[in-house]
């Protein structure tokens, strides 16, 4: 039976210094000064438009991304977080994370942001290699980045994440594993780990840089998983690491298919409508000219019944833990066993493996994600 999941709230706030050569993110280079109080002022309206979606929940957890949100002032944020609780209640052990970039916090420091309302930091890292920081066009150096780690952790907040790329241009073993070693040092509670893709409409896939062969990528993956292992950090989602009870509840939402707002230029937002027994996903209108102009939904899509079962599940096996069958029944309103065709495939090729009240992937279905996802296209 369809059942209310729980609601996050995502914030895109588009503005950046520059845009990396790597980032297929809506996000605008910075000219001038931001029109942060008007920005902000567009974000409410936009809430205030879709409260209807709310259902009475409270908010679960709230996510500043960008862009870099951390070009706006902590008085911003500050307004924008008052504004958002005004209209949605929030529950008592709220999440709230906003994204950061070692380079620009130039208005205010962390305990500025720590005191506007925001909970938990996730910084822009990617690499402690100067050389490596150079060509991924990041602002800020490798003793810029550990110095803002270290003002993270001092600031009082209840988690922090450090993000990290592997897979760079000239990338070998021992420098994936050193960026590991540096980052770990810094005791974030949360470490993201992640392999550089090349994505269309960006610089990179113009001007393709060399990247490390398939057997490199290989070996630094499984080498990598491995240490973070030894350093205390569990793999609970593809590229996300965690000390114990420091996951990023914001993420997991999405992975377990719950329910999202999405507010600002091209933030996406999934619903689900209980009394229509209705799911759909939102679109906002990307560009900061037409967003500031007032026009703020872009479009709006219904998930077809059809299309539930392949939806939920390329959110739910980014996770490495197994699916509880109810889950999947309360998140679509389908019967469990509508997969039981597609799953026993992926059991007859080794990458599932079935538990009365639950489907695992085994260490090599975690490997061929796609392959199992094939079976239910």
């Amino acid at each position: 039976m369809l059942t209310l999941p729980p609601l996050s709230l995502y914030i895109h706030i588009p503005w950046c210094v520059r845009k990396c050569p790597y980032c297929d993110f809506n996000s605008h280079a910075q000219q001038g000064e931001l029109p942060q109080q008007q920005y902000v002022d567009a974000l409410l309206a936009d809430l205030t438009a879709d409260l209807p979606y709310v259902q009475q929940r409270s908010l679960h957890s709230i996510f500043i991304g960008g862009g870099t949100p951390s070009l706006f002032d902590a008085s911003q944020i500050a307004r924008l977080l008052q504004g958002v609780r005004q209209r949605i209640p929030f529950s008592d052990d709220i999440e709230i994370t906003m994204e950061a970039n070692p380079g620009t916090l130039e208005h205010d420091d962390f305990a500025a942001y720590r005191k506007a309302g925001v909970t938990r930091v996730s910084m822009g890292v990617q690499s402690f290699a100067t050389d490596k920081l150079n060509i991924l066009g990041r602002i800020h150096g490798s003793d810029e980045a550990k110095k803002a780690a270290k003002a993270l952790a001092s600031a009082g907040y209840q988690s922090f994440n450090l993000d990290l790329m592997h897979g760079l241009p000239g990338q070998d073993l021992q420098q994936a594993l050193s960026d590991i070693e540096t980052a770990a040092a810094l005791n974030p509670p949360h470490l993201s780990w992640y392999q550089l893709t090349i994505e269309p409409n960006t610089l990179f896939h113009s001007r393709p840089p060399q990247l490390p062969d398939d057997e490199a990528l290989w070996q630094i993956y499984r080498s990598g998983q491995q240490r973070l292992a030894e350093l205390g950090y569990r793999q609970y989602e593809i590229s996300a690491y965690a000390k114990p009870d420091f996951e990023c509840r914001h993420n997991r939402n999405y992975w377990e298919f719950g329910d999202y707002l999405g507010i600002g230029c091209g933030a996406h937002g999934k619903i689900t409508l209980l009394p229509q027994q209705q799911l759909f996903r939102t679109v906002k209108v990307k560009h900061p000219k037409g967003y500031l102009a007032g026009n703020y939904l872009y479009e709006v899509n219904d998930i077809a019944t059809d299309d539930l079962p392949l939806e939920y599940l390329m959110n739910r096996l980014r996770l490495m833990v197994p699916i509880p069958k109810a889950e999947f029944e309360s998140r679509t309103g389908l019967a469990a066993s509508l997969l039981d065709e597609g799953m026993q495939r992926g059991i007859d090729k080794g990458l599932v493996i079935t538990h009365p009240d639950s489907w695992e992937l085994t260490e090599k279905g975690h490997f061929f994600v796609n392959e199992l996802l094939g079976e239910f296209c």
